[in-house]
């Protein structure tokens, strides 16, 4: 079952619980979370796992709200290419890192490119599958602002594979969602395909 677009746990741990679950894994990696290097660990750890993860706390669609109609009849494709990606598997709590590309044919109004980027990162900062984040960004795109299609690719890299498992590194994944005219338009679908393809 998918994540709902906004969570909020029922409990959340306290930042000492969650300070001492580092200590215990450090403990259990075999050192001394008590030497000097490694005092101020659990609390550095803590620190970037609200940033890794700050996404559950946001609404991603909710970004999307603020539109501008003053378009003058603009019909055509909006595309933005090489959004970075830094999300976490959900299997292991590795990284993943990416680009994202996203296209949308505007239906009266359009939205901030800015905003566009924000919501990759909403979705990205939580655990995932990349197959689901494609699923996430394209659907809340296409849920809040009611374009005439959205189309989502993301090329990214897992560590889960590249570092441990098969540890192949220089492989790279690529995930596609495509809706309304990107799906059920072959010439909408290539021109963005095609401007997809082009040196940036």
């Amino acid at each position: 079952m998918n994540a709902p677009d906004f969570i909020t746990p029922v409990r959340r741990r306290t930042r000492e619980e969650a300070e001492a679950a580092v200590r215990c894994l450090i403990e259990w990696a075999g050192d001394d979370p008590d030497r000097e290097g490694l005092i101020g660990t659990p609390d550095r750890v803590v620190r970037s796992y609200e940033e890794f993860f700050g996404g559950y706390w946001e609404d991603p669609k909710l970004m999307l709200e603020t539109t501008f109609e003053e378009t003058a009849d603009y019909d055509e494709m909006v595309m933005l290419r090489d959004i970075r990606l830094e999300s976490h598997c959900e299997h292991h709590m590795v990284p993943i890192i990416g680009k994202v590309h996203i296209a949308y044919m505007p239906a009266g109004r359009v939205v901030g490119i800015s905003k566009l980027a924000r919501v990759v990162e909403a979705y990205a900062k939580r655990l995932q599958i990349q197959e689901t984040l494609t699923a996430q960004i394209a659907d809340a795109i296409h849920d809040t602002l009611r374009p005439r299609g959205v189309a989502v690719v993301i090329q990214a890299a897992h560590q889960c594979m590249t570092t441990r498992g098969v540890k192949k590194p220089g492989v790279q994944m690529t995930t596609s969602r495509m809706l309304g005219e990107f799906r059920d338009n072959p010439v909408t679908r290539g021109e963005f395909l095609q401007l997809l393809a082009m040196p940036g």
